[in-house]
């Protein structure tokens, strides 16, 4: 059998979520802007995961897996249906009956099965939009890093989907269903710049959100004696902060365009000014994953101690921005 979605266009994106839903999205005629998706579903965030089962630390930008679908979900109102089984059958199935009515699917994936990666990490919070099959292939929509619209086997497929471990969900997909109007954009803005702020700047543990750059900051001068590999360990962590579809600066370059686009159609001084102090922000990150590149390739730990000092800045900065926010 080979079924493809008609007038399927890929949507143009740098981060796996915000595309999937852009994919989604566009195709049932809302067209809205990545950086204006990230935000709207409350993206922006910080975690500094570590735990006695992990080779290394993780560092992230964005709020968890699944959370911003459902946010930008409730902030415009849209009816989001969502599968997950244990069963590799059903989820086929699921997936399949929908490709045949002609609607394209979003999928939760580990990055790791699929063919088109080259970069054999596994993460199993990745998504893509299924807009075609056929006996072999599943074709699939991904992010402009991986060319826009890409395929893998069947097997892998049905491997990433049904992926065990941290971020991953039970054969997870996802539809948006007809809806007669979206909810007004100001009031959906509003409400996600002050949640957003909210979550940041109050979070449950100690590693999430403001406190957890300021607990990265002194993390990152143990990291010699954490590391088991210190040059991959290092220059890994600075690839995904930096290229690992967070559209660079760890997703602060997404949400500082968000915060433009809010700031132009709402005229408030204060988006403004959180707008600019996040153009302050975005390349200090970029420096910060520079410096743990660079001290992974050569052993120089005091890159480190420049790291740590500039999370501090970040930390301080960001926390004034968020305020403003709120």
């Amino acid at each position: 059998m080979v079924k493809f979605i008609e007038g399927f266009i890929p949507y143009q994106g740098e981060h796996c979520e915000t595309t999937a839903m852009g994919n989604l999205l566009q195709y049932a005629g809302v067209h809205l802007s990545e950086p204006m998706l990230f935000g709207l579903g409350q993206g922006l965030g910080f975690i500094y995961w570590d735990s006695k089962g992990m080779d290394f630390p993780f560092i992230g930008g964005r709020i968890k897996p699944d959370k911003l679908t459902a946010y930008l979900a409730e902030r415009l109102g849209l009816n989001v249906r969502y599968q997950e089984t244990s069963s590799v059958n059903k989820a086929w199935q699921n997936v399949r009956s929908s490709i045949e009515h002609g609607i394209p699917v979003g999928l939760k994936l580990d990055s790791y099965y699929l063919d088109y990666f080259t970069n054999k990490v596994h993460f199993a919070g990745h998504y893509a939009v299924l807009y075609g099959i056929d006996d072999e292939y599943a074709y699939l929509a991904d992010t402009r890093q991986q060319g826009g619209l890409v395929k893998t086997s069947l097997t892998s497929l049905a491997a990433a989907r049904n992926a065990k471990g941290p971020m991953s969900s039970r054969n997870r997909s996802f539809t948006i269903e007809p809806n007669d109007a979206l909810l007004p954009l100001v009031s959906a803005i509003r409400e996600s710049l002050t949640m957003n702020a909210q979550d940041y700047l109050n979070p449950p543990i100690q590693n999430i959100g403001n406190r957890g750059i300021v607990k990265m900051s002194n993390e990152i001068l143990k990291w010699p004696s954490r590391s088991n590999n210190f040059e991959h360990d290092l220059c890994l962590t600075a690839m995904l902060m930096e290229r690992a579809g967070t559209g660079g600066a760890l997703f602060r370059n997404l949400y500082r365009d968000y915060l433009r686009e809010c700031a132009d159609r709402l005229e408030d001084p204060r988006i403004e000014q959180a707008h600019c102090m996040f153009t302050e922000i975005a390349p200090m990150w970029v420096s910060v994953s520079a410096s743990i590149d660079h001290a992974g390739r050569t052993g120089e730990h005091q890159e480190l101690v420049h790291a740590s000092k500039l999370l501090l800045e970040i930390a301080d900065k960001e926390r004034a921005a968020m305020e403003l926010l709120l």
